[in-house]
């Protein structure tokens, strides 16, 4: 049987990463397409909190009826001075089409070709499937993990850990001495 030098990549990349990255973890950096001729990196965010809401496929109704409540807590998330940011393996195209039919106001990144390579550095794709397991991660403004958390696919896990892991970040950087 040959193996290809991908093969051997993803087999690798599989096997670094079990879970999802743990609390304390500083949280790979990456660039993906936004849209079909924009890339959006993960530094480029550095200075203030991210949420990575990592998702198996558009048009799906779990994932459909999971970002639209996170559209529709924007203004809270914005609240503490984060980010939203969806991820999953369609491409830019498909969520350009995606986010337009259900008025998303913000990035939905395409970790299309490689197929699933930021996914599987965050311990969050689902290699038998080839798609991105419903993954959670918010990330501080310097860049590490503060709270990671893992759905089972058929259910939408809400917001509630978010806000939990937000409110945490904004209530340690006020008791924290300047």
């Amino acid at each position: 049987m040959n193996t290809s030098v991908l093969d051997v990549a993803k087999e690798t990349n599989d096997d670094l990463v079990q879970g999802p990255l743990s609390a304390g973890t500083v949280a790979p950096d990456f660039t993906l397409y936004a849209t079909p001729d924009q890339q959006l990196s993960l530094r480029e965010l550095k200075g203030n909190p991210v949420i990575l809401a990592f998702y198996p496929a558009d048009w799906t109704s779990v994932c459909g009826d999971q970002l639209t409540l996170y559209n529709q807590l924007l203004p809270t998330f914005r609240e503490y001075g984060a980010t939203l940011l969806g991820i999953s393996v369609d491409s830019a195209w498909c969520h350009q089409a995606f986010a337009k039919d259900r008025n998303f106001h913000f990035s939905l990144l395409a970790d299309f070709e490689p197929k699933g390579a930021v996914a599987r550095q965050y311990g969050a794709y689902e290699s038998h499937l080839g798609v991105c397991k419903r993954a959670l991660f918010v990330i501080d403004k310097e860049g590490v993990v503060a709270w990671s958390y893992v759905s089972p696919m058929a259910i939408n896990p809400g917001a509630d850990g978010i806000l939990d892991a937000l409110d945490a970040l904004a209530n340690s950087s006020q008791s924290t001495p300047t």
